[in-house]
């Protein structure tokens, strides 16, 4: 996917951060800072981590500036309230930041902090694709918490298969 709308692509991302907080609003405030085993990052790390790398890395590299990240851990924000807020004031930063490109800036070069160069729109559509990661990361450790958390796209799994014709005949 190519992006080369500024527009476009801010209204798409809008869209993805959306389907994002609905799987954030299912962690249990008392399960923010849970995880699977010590040493791996928590609910918490897991949501700080998108608001802090979206604005601190992404929306300063596509500024031509270097990377400001320096971790996801609580002391960005504690408990949950908090931890939502954070993410929702860095998004917001983000598409304030964002909406100032232009059309033309979305095909300049920006450096990553590993010192890759790559196109402005690229780099955006990385940063779509790391939230992604992320969510499903949120969706495994509500998973193995035994949380309920909502279908993607309207529908589960079972209920495409339940509902599509022919799929048991191959």
């Amino acid at each position: 996917m190519e992006i080369g709308s500024v527009e476009a692509f801010l209204a798409y991302y809008r869209r993805i951060r959306q389907r994002t907080m609905r799987v954030v609003r299912c962690i249990p405030p008392e399960r923010i800072e849970w995880t699977y085993r010590s040493g791996k990052w928590t609910l918490g790390d897991l949501v700080r981590h998108l608001g802090a790398l979206e604005r601190q890395m992404f929306a300063e590299n596509v500024q031509g500036k270097p990377s400001r990240y320096s971790g996801c851990g609580p002391e960005l924000a504690q408990g949950y309230e908090a931890v939502v807020a954070f993410l929702e004031r860095t998004h917001a930063e983000t598409l304030e930041i964002l909406s100032s490109l232009s059309e033309e800036d979305l095909q300049v070069k920006c450096t990553t902090p590993g010192g890759a160069e790559i196109t402005v729109w690229k780099w955006l559509r990385a940063m779509v694709e790391h939230e992604i990661h992320h969510r499903g990361q949120i969706y495994l450790y509500l998973g193995m918490l035994d949380i309920p958390t909502p279908s993607l796209y309207g529908l589960t799994a079972e209920e495409v298969e339940e509902r599509s014709t022919g799929a048991a005949q191959g």
